[in-house]
C-alpha cells in the first residue's frame, strides 16, 4: 500500500535531488509549490506559510525529511517536523547528499535535523526516537537504488515509531 507523505526539504539547493526521489513512486507525495506560488505564499507572511504547510500535510500519514547539507535547523523545516509529530504522523529522515543534482554534483552530508527538536520533558532530542537514514552506496546511483528499495519500509517504520511514542 502506498502511503501519502509530505516531503520536507530545503528547496533551493536540493530541489533536483528531491525530484529524483519523488519520481521513485514508492510513496505518494505532496506536490511541490512552484517558485511563483512559493513567492506568493511567502508574501502572506508566517501565518500564510503555516497554513500552506498544514494544508499540504492534511491526509498524509508521514513526513519524509530529505536531508541535504543545509536542511537542519531551518525555521520551516523545524516547523514541518514539529507539526507532523504533533499531528501524530510518522517522521523519518533520509540523507540525500550523495545524490547528484542536475549539474552532476553531490554535496557534503548535513546535520541530523531531529537533533534540533526537543522531545519530551527530559531534555531529549527527537533524534532519540526518529530515524534518519544515510543510504548505503559509493555512487549516486547506489544511493538512489537504496532509497528506492527502502523508502516505503522507512515510512512504515516511522509510522510505527510514532504510534509507540
Amino acid at each position: 500500500m502506498k502511503r501519502n507523505c509530505f516531503y520536507s526539504f530545503h528547496y533551493v539547493p536540493d530541489c533536483t535531488r528531491v525530484a529524483q526521489i519523488r519520481s521513485i513512486g514508492a510513496i505518494e507525495g505532496n506536490s511541490p509549490a512552484s517558485d511563483n506560488d512559493w513567492e506568493s505564499i511567502k508574501g502572506g507572511g508566517d501565518k500564510a506559510i503555516k497554513k500552506w504547510i498544514e494544508d499540504q500535510m492534511k491526509g498524509t500519514s508521514c513526513t519524509v525529511v530529505l536531508v541535504g547539507s543545509e536542511t537542519a535547523n531551518r525555521k520551516w523545516i523545524n516547523y514541518e517536523i514539529v507539526h507532523a509529530w504533533n499531528q501524530k504522523k510518522g517522521v523519518v529522515g533520509i540523507y540525500i547528499h550523495g545524490i547528484k543534482n542536475i549539474k552532476g554534483e553531490t554535496t557534503t552530508m548535513g546535520k541530523n535535523p531531529f537533533d534540533y527538536i526537543d522531545y519530551g520533558n527530559a531534555g531529549k532530542k527527537l533524534s532519540s526516537v526518529v530515524k534518519c537514514y544515510n543510504p548505503a552506496g559509493a555512487t549516486s546511483k547506489d544511493r538512489y537504488d537504496w532509497i528506492k528499495t527502502h523508502l516505503a519500509n522507512a515510512v512504515e517504520e516511522a509510522i510505527r515509531i510514532r504510534s509507540e511514542n
